[in-house]
C-alpha cells in the first residue's frame, strides 16, 4: 500500500510542477493581453487626435478588435507547429511575440510626434500579439489537458482562466497602483507605457520557465508511435467536421460574455453608469479576485458531475438574466451595488470559463488536438469576442446601446441550444485513447 503511494506522488508532482510553469507563461501572456485594455481609457488620447472621449476609446477599441483577426491565424500556425514540433516549443514561442508587442507598444511616440504613423506602428503591435494569444489558447489548453491527471483533468486545466483572469489581475492592480501614485495627468502622458513594459520584461522569464517544462506524454507517445507523421495541418482537422462545429457553438456565447462582463464592463460603469474611473478600477480588481477563486471549484466541480451540466447552467442563466443584469448596473452609481451586479454576471459565465479548455481538448486526439482546440475557437473569438467592445460603444454611440444586451443573451441562447444536443465529453475521451487508437475512434465523440 505504502509503495503504490509512494510511486503515485512522482506523478502528481510532474504534474503540478508543469502546470505552474505552463500557467506563469500564460499569466504573463494574458497580462500582456489586457494591459492594453486595462490602460486604454489613458493611452486613448496618446495614439488619436483629440474630440470626444468614447470616439477615443471607439478606436482602441476597434484596435482591440483588430488585433483579434490575427487570432485564427495564429491558431493556425502555432496550432500546427505545436502538433508538429511539441507543445512545449510552441507555448515558447507564443509569449516571445508577446513580449515584442507589449515592447513595440511601450515605445513608440504619441500622435502629436509622429502622427498617424501612431496608431498605424498600435495596430502592428496588437496583430503581433493577437497572433501570439491566437496560438496560446489552443496549445496551452491542449498541454494542460494532456498533462493532467485523469479524474482531475477539470481542476487542472481550470488553471488556463486562472491565470488569463489573474494576467487581467495584475494589469488591474498595476492599474491601482499607478492610479495612487500619479496624477491622472502623469497617466495619460506617460504612466501607461509603464505597464507595457513590465509585460515585455516579464515575458523573458516565462520564455525561460517554459523552454523548462517537460513534454506531454500523449505527444511524446504519439511521436513514438507514428514518428508525429499525421500530425497537424487543416486537410487533417477537415476530418472532424462536427467536432469543429461543436467548438464553434460551445465557444459563441462563452467569449461574448466573458468579454462583456470583463473588458467591456469597466468602460460601461465609466460611461453609462457614471462610476469615477478609479472606483471602477477597485471594482473589478475585487470581482475579478473572486472570479480567478471561482475557476478551480467549478472545474473540480466538472469531473464529479459532468462539463455539460455546467456549460447548461450558464447558457440557461445566461439566456434569462443578462438582459436584466445590466439594464440594472446601467441604472446603478452605487458601488457596492455595481460589484454584486459585476460578480452575479462572473458567476454565470464561470460555468464556461472553468472547463472550456478542457472540453474542446477531449473532443480532438492528440495528432491534430491543439489545432482542432485553437484555430476553430480563435475563429469564433475574432469574429465575436473581439467585436463584443467594439460593438457595445458603437451602440451607445449611436444613442441604442440596449440592442446589445439583448445581442448577448441571444448569443448565449445559441451556445444553449449546443449544449442541450451535446453529450458528455468526459466519457470516452480521446485524451483517455492510447496513440494508436485514436484515429479509429474519432466517431466516439459526435
Amino acid at each position: 500500500m505504502t509503495r503504490s503511494t509512494d510511486t503515485a506522488r512522482p506523478g502528481e508532482r510532474y504534474v503540478i510542477k508543469n502546470v505552474v510553469k505552463g500557467s506563469i507563461g500564460n499569466l504573463i501572456e494574458w497580462y500582456d493581453w489586457y494591459t492594453y485594455a486595462a490602460f486604454s481609457i489613458y493611452f486613448a488620447a496618446t495614439f488619436f487626435p483629440k474630440g470626444n472621449p468614447t470616439a477615443q476609446l471607439l478606436d482602441t477599441a476597434g484596435i482591440f478588435a483588430v488585433g483579434f483577426l490575427m487570432r485564427p491565424i495564429g491558431g493556425w500556425i502555432l496550432g500546427r507547429f505545436a502538433d508538429k514540433f511539441g507543445r512545449r516549443a510552441a507555448l515558447t514561442l507564443s509569449v516571445t511575440m508577446m513580449a515584442a508587442g507589449s515592447l513595440l507598444i511601450a515605445v513608440t511616440p504619441g500622435y502629436a510626434s509622429i502622427g498617424i504613423a501612431a496608431p498605424v506602428v498600435l495596430v502592428l503591435a496588437r496583430l503581433l500579439q493577437g497572433l501570439s494569444v491566437g496560438g496560446e489558447y489552443g496549445t496551452s489548453a491542449t498541454y494542460l489537458s494532456e498533462v493532467a491527471t485523469q479524474g482531475k483533468r477539470g481542476f487542472y486545466s481550470s488553471f488556463q482562466y486562472v491565470t488569463l483572469i489573474a494576467g487581467q489581475l495584475l494589469a488591474l492592480g498595476l492599474q491601482i497602483v499607478l492610479q495612487a501614485i500619479l496624477t491622472e495627468q502623469q497617466l495619460m502622458s506617460w504612466g501607461w507605457r509603464i505597464g507595457f513594459g513590465i509585460g515585455a520584461l516579464g515575458a523573458v522569464v516565462a520564455m525561460y520557465l517554459r523552454r523548462t517544462m517537460d513534454e506531454s506524454e500523449s505527444f511524446r507517445a504519439e511521436q513514438r508511435s507514428s514518428g508525429n507523421r499525421q500530425a497537424g495541418g487543416l486537410r487533417m482537422l477537415l476530418q472532424y467536421p462536427r467536432q469543429c462545429l461543436l467548438v464553434v457553438g460551445l465557444t459563441l456565447g462563452g467569449t461574448i460574455a466573458f468579454y462583456t462582463y470583463t473588458t467591456y464592463l469597466q468602460k460601461f460603469m465609466i460611461l453609462t453608469s457614471g462610476i469615477p474611473k478609479s472606483t471602477v478600477t477597485l471594482i473589478n480588481f475585487v470581482a475579478l479576485v473572486l472570479f480567478v477563486a471561482l475557476q478551480p471549484l467549478a472545474g473540480a466541480l466538472s469531473d464529479r458531475i459532468g462539463r455539460r451540466r455546467l456549460l447548461m447552467f450558464f447558457g440557461i442563466c445566461g439566456t434569462l438574466f443578462t438582459v436584466p443584469l445590466l439594464m440594472l448596473l446601467a441604472n446603478t452609481k452605487n458601488p457596492v451595488g455595481a460589484f454584486l451586479i459585476m460578480l452575479a454576471g462572473l458567476v454565470i459565465v464561470s460555468g464556461y470559463t472553468s472547463i472550456n479548455a478542457i472540453v474542446k481538448a477531449e473532443l480532438f486526439p492528440t495528432h491534430v488536438r491543439a489545432l482542432g482546440v485553437g484555430l476553430p475557437y480563435a475563429l469564433t473569438v475574432a469574429i465575436f469576442g473581439g467585436s463584443t467592445e467594439y460593438l457595445a460603444l458603437a451602440l451607445k454611440n449611436a444613442g441604442h446601446e440596449q440592442i446589445f444586451f439583448y445581442y448577448v443573451a441571444g448569443c448565449v441562447l445559441i451556445s444553449l441550444v449546443v449544449y442541450g444536443f451535446m453529450r458528455e465529453t468526459s466519457h470516452n475521451s480521446p485524451l483517455d485513447a492510447q496513440p494508436n487508437t485514436e484515429l479509429s475512434e474519432r466517431d466516439a465523440v459526435r
